[in-house]
């Protein structure tokens, strides 16, 4: 299946109109290309003067040039916010009370969730605002996202979409290329997204849109992260009280 964006842009475009009404939005920007694509979206939906970026470094962040050429190239507001020492003094606690050695799931998870309770803390103070969510289709399917991190928001522009798809947004939008085709990575572990799951993107997205079958042992570990990652993408369970 071949997705025509040139169409489906004006549709995406009003929806985002229909779905955030009169409200501001709170964006956190990475300088990645789904961020970068989102906020051009909303830039063009509701004009910059109602999108808001927030970049939050921890410390220091190598490719935060980036971010901003990003807020720069749409001239949206935008603030700073370091989150290292926030990162530092929670971990700090956490480690001295439990005495436990940090792991990956913590190191990768804990700077994510940080983030998001700095966008919606900026948000209250805004004021009537949406925090939009700047996931992919491709991503969400494998569970390349933290839980109540990246993968929470108020709205999702990009969760039907492809990585390749975004991409090809990120162009009809008129990004500079070097935001809208930047190598994703977590910006944690030193490797490149598809180094960790050890397929790639356009073998992950032809297999979505059921345009080529990547080799057997590939589908299986996509099906395997899929199913491993169910409980970011489903409600949460809750109990079925028959008395209600």
């Amino acid at each position: 299946m071949t997705i025509d964006l040139h169409a489906e842009l004006p549709k995406l475009i009003e929806w985002i109109q229909k779905t955030v009404g009169e409200a501001k939005v709170i964006i956190g920007v990475s300088g990645g290309k789904d961020s970068s694509v989102v906020a051009a979206l909303c830039v063009k939906a509701l004009g910059a003067d109602r999108v808001i970026g927030v970049l939050m470094p921890q410390n220091e962040q190598s490719d935060i040039d980036k971010s901003y050429m990003l807020v720069n190239h749409l001239g949206i507001k935008h603030y700073v916010i370091n989150i290292g020492k926030t990162y530092d003094a929670l971990t700090a606690e956490i480690a001295g009370k439990t005495a436990m050695d940090l792991n990956l799931a913590y190191t990768s998870n804990t700077p994510a969730r940080i983030r998001m309770m700095t966008l919606y803390g900026i948000g209250a103070l805004v004021g009537n605002s949406r925090v939009v969510n700047t996931c992919n289709l491709s991503e969400d399917y494998v569970g390349y996202s933290t839980k109540f991190g990246d993968a929470a928001g108020d709205f999702s522009p990009l969760s039907k979409f492809t990585a390749g798809e975004v991409m090809e947004l990120g162009d009809i939008l008129g990004l500079p290329y070097v935001l809208s085709h930047k190598v994703p990575t977590d910006g944690m572990c030193g490797q490149t997204d598809e180094e960790r799951f050890g397929f790639t993107y356009q073998q992950l997205d032809d297999y979505l849109r059921g345009r080529a079958m990547p080799p057997k042992e590939v589908v299986e570990k996509i099906e395997r992260m899929h199913r491993g990652s169910l409980h970011k993408l489903l409600p949460m369970p809750v109990y079925p009280l028959e008395a209600e």
